[in-house]
């Protein structure tokens, strides 16, 4: 039999749910969250959400805010004195509309690449509206001068007009001068995995439409205890289906670690076969690793000692890849309201941005319910970042 005061509290419950319409919600999103591992504030940030985030060397820090509907000012800046600051400069944060490719449209990573570079992905697709031809690409940014020293524009092959490019890690031990892998998180495309060589500027879609990059159409996910889906202001619903978005690559960039935004899986596939275009996509598929179920995940990170980690939003939590294969929680806090992007600093830390993505009036009937600030956290992992050379 129930407890008395169990029972009791379950009819208070239902009694507050038929009274006040949205109750059982609230009681739900007000379920206390556990904390585990120690987080440490870095940032905050009050004005646009942020997405990416990199740790260069000297522990520089930056950051980026897409142009989803905020007033966006600048679209990357680097963390001085706890405060961002247009990065490289405030002139190539304005796109120019004459031409996609030189100003920053609309930035949705940076990542220091380890060799003293900054590359910036510009989807050149704000509000998610289609990409503007000829502007997404990636920019190297010289650490040492602050000068843009380096622009790739994708080919308009791999760019569809439902593409969304993601996040993206470098591997410099192969090629003349490397590859990038990309993901496409398209909204209504296939999704897929972008490889760049980065010497010619040749590019090809892997695993396109793959179960490995496409949304799970059976995942249904839930944050702060309600169901994620668009909620428009009319009442309309949809559910909010996103392909491939986090990406990491191993410490020898032996195999490259990805996962679609809507699903609880991550995927592992030898980055050799993803070069080769003589291997079929069919071949390729087969090759794919199921990681198992992690957690539904926005970012993907891997350290200098092979650890694989992984942020799930619906649980305010990060996990890491256990060597019996499964995924342990290193953290858990009510501060991870969608954890988002992750990057291993060279200081040993593991940084996160958490910007309440669930919050926005896309997805709660057009009204807005993010309460800034937005985060900026880290926590110590012991390691810096996976080689890229």
């Amino acid at each position: 039999m129930m407890h008395p005061k169990t029972l009791a509290r379950l009819y208070a419950a239902i009694a507050i749910a038929i009274a006040v319409p949205g109750a059982a919600h609230a009681a739900t999103a007000a379920a206390p969250i556990p904390t585990i591992g120690q987080l440490e504030r870095v940032a905050a940030f009050d004005g646009p959400m942020p997405t990416g985030v990199t740790v260069a060397e000297g522990n520089r820090i930056f950051v980026n805010f897409p142009r989803w509907g905020d007033d966006v000012p600048y679209t990357v800046a680097e963390i001085r004195n706890g405060r961002p600051v247009p990065y490289p400069d405030a002139a190539i944060n304005r796109a120019d509309p004459g031409d996609p490719a030189r100003g920053l449209v609309s930035v949705q990573s940076v990542v220091a690449d380890g060799q003293g570079r900054l590359w910036i992905l510009d989807t050149a697709a704000p509000g998610f509206a289609a990409p503007r031809p000829g502007g997404a690409k990636l920019v190297a940014v010289d650490l040492k001068t602050d000068k843009v020293v380096r622009t790739i524009v994708f080919p308009p092959e791999v760019i569809l007009p439902s593409t969304y490019v993601n996040d993206v890690r470098f591997d410099f031990r192969v090629g003349a001068e490397g590859v990038a892998y990309v993901t496409d998180s398209s909204l209504s495309g296939p999704g897929a995995i972008i490889v760049l060589d980065l010497a010619t500027g040749k590019a090809q879609r892997r695993l396109q439409g793959d179960r490995s990059t496409s949304a799970d159409p059976h995942f249904v996910p839930r944050v702060e205890g309600r169901v994620l889906q668009s909620r428009a202001a009319d009442g309309k619903t949809a559910p909010f289906r996103v392909a491939s978005d986090g990406i990491a690559l191993s410490p020898d960039g032996e195999t490259l670690y990805f996962s679609p935004l809507s699903s609880r899986h991550g995927y592992a596939v030898a980055t050799r076969l993803l070069r080769d275009p003589a291997v079929s996509e069919e071949k390729l598929a087969l090759a794919v690793r199921d990681l198992g179920e992690k957690g539904a995940s926005d970012g993907l990170e891997t350290d200098a000692a092979g650890n694989l980690y992984a942020t799930d939003y619906e649980t305010n939590a990060i996990r890491r890849l256990e060597a019996d294969g499964s995924w342990r929680t290193i953290a858990q806090s009510p501060e991870l309201l969608w954890p988002d992007t992750l990057s291993a600093g060279p200081d040993g830390y593991l940084y996160v941005t958490a910007n309440q993505l669930h919050r926005q009036a896309g997805f709660n009937g057009g009204k807005d319910l993010r309460a800034k600030p937005y985060r900026l956290l880290r926590m110590k992992i012991g390691h810096g970042p996976a080689p890229t050379r």
